[in-house]
């Protein structure tokens, strides 16, 4: 039997709009600082691992506590979580603006993060409550999910511009209007839900899964900058050992802060499992997209960044198409597309050579947002629909710290291959440098392109030639090994998939 549903009005649609300001914010906060490290660094004068940690943190803080945000917001209410988070984000971005220090600016990144981690799962799980017709609902995440993503591509374009006129806190200033707009509209038009059976809040379980992800993270970030070391090994050992006890203790609670049972539902893990991959090559690819397009290509800031543009239209319209298509496609299908226009953009890529120009790089770039973006948003909605409504922010929290995980692993395993490539034809090559100065250029194209400019006549510019011609190499083999995985997950996802449709007949659309 057909069971009717409210559809959305004018005011859904406005708090759409209103729950898309923080997702959109706290993706451009994640790649908007890049632009503004030379900055800083002149300024607040860092060290070397001081500026690490005011990069980390924020990701680490942000992860770590997803999972305990999302669970507390369905306790106390999301859209209360949501407007705490909300003011808390836009304080801690003016103390950031205006850190005298290095320490200090660590210490609000810090708090900046665990802000930004009481942000994102209310958001996605007060889509669930304020859209109750499935096909509303497909929509109204996939205008989520094109935030999401957009967000990414649009920091370096808004870093870029603002640093060429204001100084490097101006960054972190303009999260404050948004948030002040979203704490003035929330109320009016977003609703309350919480979960009409509070479970009691379990100290233990929010300390092990922060215990779980916080050295699980650093570790894989250790790994992308040294290698194999002691530091990364133990970092994921740690974590790996918090993760089993914090699930074991979630199977021993009745009233979970995780909800195991989740997992058993094909359509909730696979689902899960292909985002995490598609956020995997996003971040992994545009490592190097960042450093070819300013380094090697000789491009400004901005300018660089409004070439990553076309990226941020196609995953909207990729997010659009794959809600309009979910009628008739079932989600499996649409996935494995999606991840097959991915693999499409790393072959394009791995193809560019020092010579190509920018336009080989948008075509692939466009190839890569529009599978992302439609990856992105059928697999979100299938993480919603499958979620108990009570339970809708705790499954929300699971794909976001996936996310970051994502993420984390993307700059890891493809930078990591491609610094490999890169010092490897650095050293064959054997440039004449002094020795002061060879270590410096074999670990990063950016350290090559500085020790470039230090060495006069003919050297300088041979070593900046053989840099350039080395990241290349890097980038082609981390693309080649890209795309023969997003292939192989496409094809998987399709096969595992290939029961699971998207029931339209019920109000929260539950996968069957």
């Amino acid at each position: 039997m057909v069971r009717t549903v409210a559809t959305a009005g004018r005011r859904e649609w406005l708090g759409l709009a209103v729950l898309v300001l923080p997702v959109l914010l706290v993706s451009v906060t994640v790649t908007v600082l890049y632009f503004a490290l030379p900055f800083l660094s002149a300024d607040l004068m860092p060290t070397g691992s001081q500026l690490l940690w005011i990069v980390d943190v924020y990701a680490f803080l942000l992860a770590g506590l997803l999972i305990t945000m999302g669970a507390l917001g369905d306790r106390i209410g999301r859209r209360k979580l949501l407007l705490i988070g909300a003011a808390a984000f836009g304080v801690t971005s003016v103390i950031a603006a205006y850190a005298p220090n290095a320490e200090s600016l660590i210490a609000a990144r810090a708090l900046q993060g665990a802000a930004a981690a009481s942000l994102m799962p209310p958001t996605l799980a007060l889509i669930r409550d304020m859209f109750r017709d499935p096909r509303q609902r497909r929509m109204a995440v996939a205008v989520w999910a094109a935030g999401f993503a957009g967000g990414s591509v649009l920091g370096p374009i808004v870093g870029g511009r603002l640093l060429e006129h204001l100084w490097w806190g101006s960054v972190f200033l303009i999260n404050v209007p948004v948030m002040v707009l979203l704490l003035v509209l929330g109320p009016i038009v977003l609703p309350e839900y919480r979960d009409p059976r509070p479970w009691r809040f379990d100290l233990p379980s929010a300390v092990l899964s922060l215990a779980a992800v916080l050295p699980t993270v650093y570790g894989i970030k250790q790994f992308a900058v040294d290698g194999l070391g002691l530091q990364a090994l133990l970092g994921v050992v740690a974590g790996s050992v918090f993760c089993v006890a914090f699930l074991y203790r979630q199977r021993t609670l009745p009233t979970p802060m995780l909800d195991l049972r989740l997992f058993a539902d094909r359509g909730f893990t696979v689902s899960l499992i292909t985002s995490t991959l598609a956020v995997f090559a996003l971040v992994g690819l545009f490592y190097f997209v960042a450093q070819y397009l300013q380094m090697v290509l000789g491009l400004r800031p901005f300018v660089a960044g409004l070439l990553t543009l076309p990226a941020a239209g196609t995953a909207l319209a990729g997010s659009m198409l794959a809600a309009v298509i979910a009628q008739r496609v079932r989600p499996g299908h649409i996935m494995g597309g999606g991840m097959t226009l991915v693999a499409g953009g790393f072959l394009v890529m791995s193809g560019i050579e020092v010579d190509s120009g920018r336009w080989p790089l948008i075509g692939g770039l466009l190839l890569l947002g529009t599978g992302i973006g439609a990856v992105q948003a059928t697999a979100s909605d299938m993480i919603v629909a499958v979620a108990p409504p009570e339970r809708a922010g705790s499954a929300s929290a699971i794909m976001e710290a996936a996310t970051e995980l994502g993420g984390a692993l993307g700059v890891a395993i493809l930078g990591s291959i491609g610094l490999a490539v890169y010092g490897e034809r650095l050293t064959a090559a054997d440039p004449v440098l002094p020795p002061e100065y060879a270590e410096v250029a074999r670990e990063t194209l950016g350290g090559a392109v500085e020790v470039a400019s230090r060495t006069p006549g003919a050297a300088g510019a041979a070593l900046l030639d053989v840099a350039r011609s080395a990241f290349t190499d890097g980038m082609h083999l981390a693309a080649l090994l890209g795309a023969a995985c997003m292939a192989l997950t496409a094809l998987l996802t399709v096969l595992l998939l290939r029961p699971v449709r998207v029931d339209t007949s019920t109000a929260d659309g539950g996968a069957e």
